[in-house]
Parts: structure tokens; C-alpha cells; sequence
């Protein structure tokens, strides 16, 4: 990984060797290199995920929400969901995680200053040239992909994608 001093490039390829090597790289990546680029600490407007459904609260799993407001004396933060705030209790605090990191699935939609994606052989039913498409073009400022470079050749070569077996078709059809 290297850029010039004035200008950080905003795509890299990290080769490894095994998966270990990538499990040490993603965190030296994500708890060091990411937060010296852009700086990170929970507060106010950071994003987060719900990770359960939580029908009271009307807020369900997969869900992205802004922190707004931090009571340090009791502990609760306010979320707010589509303009909604949501209250939660420091009790609670566990429905909800940071959403510096999430599934390429749940990123569908979304987008995200930085993106770090593994690639490797190890993960072979994931190398599908649509999800490696989809998690690079969530990044807004910076992807890096950790992997071996068979493994992205797999990915992209795309011999894994299967075609979908779905009734959509039936159900679009105009009645005569």
C-alpha cells in the first residue's frame, strides 16, 4: 500500500499469504490505518446498526440509525431512525453495534467512507463477481481488498455466480 505523501490513493490491493495473515492485516487496517486517515471515536452522528428486531421500539434488524444525543450521566443514547428518535437505555446498549462494519448483504444500498473487503480462497462460496462488485462500490473514500490474488481472480472471472430460480416472472405477467 503506497500513495504519495500529499495524496493517499483510495484503492488498494493487500496480498496475503493465508488466512491468518489477512485476520491480521483487516485489524491492523481497520484499528490503526483507517482511524489515522480518518479519525474515530463513538460520539455524536456516528452510524449504527440494529442487530436484533425490537418490535417496542418499531427499529428491526439490519436497520442504520445516527447517534444524536449521549446522556453520560445515565448512560442512554438516542438513535434516530428515518427521523425518528429512538431511545435507548444503557441496558440496551446491545441491540445496537457501530456500523463501521457489516456484511456486503446489508450494505446493499448504503455507502460508507471506508470499505475493507477479505478475498480469499478460504471463503470460496463468497467469491462471486456480484458481491465483490457490490462491496467495492460502497466505498466513498477508500476500498481495500486483503486477499490472495487466485482468489479475487476467481471472484471476478464471476464462474461462481448462480443464476436465481425465482416466480417473479410469474407474478409480473398482465392477466389477459
Amino acid at each position: 500500500m503506497s500513495a504519495s505523501a500529499d495524496t493517499p490513493a483510495d484503492f488498494y490491493f493487500v496480498e496475503i499469504e493465508s488466512p491468518e495473515e489477512g485476520l491480521a492485516k483487516i485489524i491492523q487496517i481497520v484499528s490503526e490505518g483507517i482511524p489515522q486517515r480518518f479519525g474515530s471515536a463513538f460520539a455524536l452522528g456516528d452510524k449504527v446498526m440494529q442487530i436484533e428486531n425490537d418490535y417496542d421500539k418499531d427499529v428491526y434488524n439490519g436497520d442504520i440509525g445516527f447517534v444524536r444525543t449521549i446522556d453520560a450521566d445515565l448512560g442512554d443514547v438516542t438513535i434516530e431512525f428515518d427521523g425518528r428518535a429512538v431511545l435507548y437505555a444503557a441496558h440496551e446498549l446491545d441491540q445496537v453495534v457501530l456500523a463501521y462494519a457489516t456484511t456486503v448483504h446489508k450494505a446493499q444500498g448504503c455507502e460508507y467512507p471506508a470499505v475493507v473487503i477479505p478475498v480469499t480462497t478460504q471463503h470460496y462460496p463468497m467469491l462471486q463477481r456480484n458481491l465483490i462488485y457490490t462491496g467495492v462500490t460502497r466505498g466513498r473514500k477508500l476500498v481495500v481488498l486483503v486477499g490472495q490474488k487466485k482468489a479475487l481472480a476467481i471472484a471476478v472471472r464471476g464462474s461462481r455466480t448462480v443464476r436465481r430460480w425465482s416466480t417473479l416472472g410469474d407474478w409480473l405477467r398482465i392477466p389477459a
